[in-house]
Parts: structure tokens; C-alpha cells; sequence
């Protein structure tokens, strides 16, 4: 079996790590030279939309996936007529725009900020009118990690919000005074059979994910898996989807959902019976899906920009590093570690000398 994969980064070289054992072979396209996947399987090296090694990929793959949502949608069209597809066009086609997606979450009856599509400054100012203060302006495509969005607190801020926009379309959501940040991960196979992950609490600075903390039990973990479920269904989804929630006053608003493996579900890698990567290379290839059950206490954190001390890290108790072979560089994912314990309290000691580490080669 080999499995074509979109994109060569730290996503695609997990997914590689999960299938390598199962016997599953992987041939990425990617216009990187230098990708941290690319050593696990055979490289593309080229642009998404190079006709002929789309074509390569999709005559040498089984079936083709992909690492993040912002592949182009005639990409994935094309492939999806001379191969398997999974997660199916549809899914990015509504992730890749904010406008669209919130549409659809409200088409589900899925809880959502209050929003309005803007066009120009002069819609802006009108949008603030009914959705209020503070909001948040966000283009309506192309943005992740906090990138293409600003925080409005006050008319002053408008001029300079939209400018940073460059007149691309956008969204204003109104600010929500969330409780805390939960995701949930659940991973859907071509024969319908689905699973949950427990809940994640996380942690976000500068739009970008720092900790995430495994919740198994968590009272909110039900409302989660209806929402993912009814989301999953209407995609008719097949791999691993990850829906970001805002909890407030005992219920769940939608932020996001991301269309593949996801950053707040790393700590599976040693904290479930099977990690998202591998569900997901599972559920591509309709193989039965792996239990996910919690193993103990788990969490993440994120290195961003900066590489750790690789000594520094294994010797904090119970702790796991995964380095993504990634050049430092300013905003940029490098590095993850992940904790298992058996208790909260063990968890929490060595979390506080994790999260230290990473704040001391921070560079986001």
C-alpha cells in the first residue's frame, strides 16, 4: 500500500513514522528541497500544481492525503479524479474559507460567534455596528497560527486592520470571552466507522498553540463528539478532523475546524492507545481504526523558533521529544514535546519544566 501525501512538513513526517511500521509506504509532493518528511519516502519536488507530477502521484499512490488545508482546490479536484482523495475536495473546499465554514457550522446548527463577511472599510465599520466591540477581523482564506487577523477594540483600529488586509475578503467575528479553549480529534473511516479522542484543553499565544493537555472524562467531552459527528457526516469524512471549540458558560462555540492531523492532538503519540497519525493513515486506507483510549496523563508544548537543548528536555521526567528536523527560524514550528504521567500532580511539575524550556528559546 502507498499513501500520496500533499505537503512534506512535520505533519506528513509524523503521519510517515505512524504508517512505516503498518508497512505503508509514502510518496509526498512538496516544492521543498530541504522538507522534514521527505528522507521517510519518495519526493516529489515541485510545485502542487505541476501537471505531471500530479499525475506521478496520482498513478504511484493507493491514496492521496494531505498534510494541511491550504492545498488549491483544483489540485485536489484533479487528483480526486484519477484517485482516491481523503479527506474527500468538499472538506477543504468549506475549511479554506472562514465565511463559508462559519455557513456551514450554522447550517448544522453548530454554535458559532456572530460574524459578517466585510469587502471594504467602509462594510467594516458598518459590521461593527451589530456585531460589537471587541471583534476580531480575519481574512477569509489562507490564514493559520493567528496569521491574517486582527484584534478591534476600538473605531481607531479599523483603518489600520484593513490595511494589513490588503483588500483581501474577510470575516469580523465578535470577540468571545471564552471560559477556555478545547479541540476534539476523531478520526472517520471509508467504511463509516468512527472514533473520539478525549477532549484537549489548550493554550494559545500570538494566535499560535503552545500546550495542549489531554481532558480524558471531561464533561464537555459528549457536546464535542455530537458537533464533530454531525460535521463529519455532512463532509461524508474519511481520516482524522480536529474541531477547535471556545468553551463559555457550560456550552461550546465553534471556531474552526482543520481537515487533517492536528498540532493539539500531538500528545497522542504516547498518550493514547493510538495516536492520531496513525487512525488517520488507518482511516485513508479503511483499515480497522486503532482504540483511543488515554494512557495515563498526557500533554504538548510547542517550540517556536527556537530548538531546545535536546539533553536539557529527556531530562525532565516523562517527557518525549520529537524534533521535525526544521532549521530555527522566527514563528516556526520546530519541535514538540510531548508528557505521559500517572498522576495530575507528576503531569503538572514536569509541564511547568516543559513550558520554562520552551519560553527560553521562544522566538515567535
Amino acid at each position: 500500500m502507498k499513501v500520496g501525501v500533499l505537503g512534506a512538513g512535520q505533519l506528513a513526517r509524523m503521519i510517515a513514522l505512524a504508517g512505516i511500521p503498518l508497512g505503508v509506504e509514502f510518496i509526498f509532493l512538496d516544492p521543498s528541497k530541504d522538507a522534514c518528511a521527505s528522507g521517510l519516502g519518495q519526493h516529489l519536488l515541485g510545485d502542487y500544481n505541476d501537471p505531471r507530477l500530479l499525475a506521478a502521484l496520482a498513478e504511484s499512490a493507493d491514496v492521496v492525503t494531505y498534510e494541511f488545508e491550504n492545498v488549491p482546490a483544483d489540485v485536489a479536484a484533479f487528483l480526486a479524479a484519477h484517485t482516491q482523495v481523503h479527506p474527500a475536495p468538499k472538506a477543504l473546499a468549506v475549511a479554506q474559507d472562514r465565511l463559508v465554514e462559519k455557513n456551514f457550522f450554522n447550517d448544522l446548527g453548530i454554535a458559532t460567534p456572530a460574524y459578517q463577511a466585510v469587502d471594504s472599510l467602509a462594510e467594516l465599520e458598518q459590521a461593527m455596528a451589530v456585531i460589537g466591540w471587541p471583534a476580531i477581523i480575519k481574512s477569509r482564506t489562507m490564514g493559520y497560527d493567528g496569521k491574517g487577523q486582527s484584534l478591534l477594540k476600538s473605531p481607531a483600529d479599523l483603518p489600520q486592520a484593513w490595511a494589513l488586509l490588503a483588500g483581501a475578503p474577510a470575516i469580523v467575528e465578535a470577540f468571545v470571552p471564552f471560559d477556555r479553549e478545547v479541540s476534539i480529534i476523531a478520526a472517520r473511516s471509508v467504511s463509516g466507522a468512527v472514533v473520539y479522542y478525549p477532549l484537549s484543553e489548550n493554550q494559545h499565544r500570538g494566535g499560535i498553540l503552545r500546550v495542549s493537555e489531554s481532558r480524558a472524562g471531561d464533561g464537555m467531552q459528549p457536546a464535542a463528539e455530537a458537533a464533530i459527528l454531525r460535521l463529519m457526516e455532512a463532509l461524508d469524512y474519511v481520516g482524522v478532523l480536529a474541531l477547535e471549540l471556545f468553551e463559555v458558560n457550560g456550552a461550546l462555540i465553534a471556531n474552526e475546524f482543520a481537515p487533517r492531523v492536528h498540532n493539539s492532538g500531538h500528545w497522542t503519540i504516547e498518550g493514547a492507545e493510538t495516536s492520531q497519525f496513525e487512525n488517520h493513515v488507518r482511516a485513508v486506507l479503511d483499515l480497522p481504526l486503532g482504540a483511543t483510549t488515554a494512557v495515563g496523563k498526557a500533554a504538548m508544548v510547542n517550540f517556536i523558533g527556537g530548538l531546545p537543548d535536546t539533553a536539557a528536555l529527556l531530562a525532565i521526567p516523562h517527557a518525549h521529544c520529537h524534533l521535525y528536523g526544521k532549521e530555527p527560524r522566527k514563528g516556526r514550528k520546530v519541535a514538540h514535546a510531548t508528557l505521559r504521567t500517572e498522576t495530575s500532580a507528576e503531569l503538572h511539575t514536569a509541564l511547568a519544566q516543559l513550558v520554562a524550556l520552551a519560553d527560553a528559546v521562544d522566538d515567535s
